[in-house]
């Protein structure tokens, strides 16, 4: 999850609370996990 994070790929709850973030649907923030991992 944190590379997710650290990309700022996130879903809204975290999206919010970053500059220049990536707004993902759940799915999509599943997808950007396995992704990093």
């Amino acid at each position: 999850m944190s590379g997710a994070i650290n990309a700022k790929t996130v879903t809204y709850d975290f999206e919010r609370l970053m500059d220049g973030a990536k707004l993902l649907k759940c799915s999509e923030f599943g997808d950007a996990m396995i992704d990093n991992m």
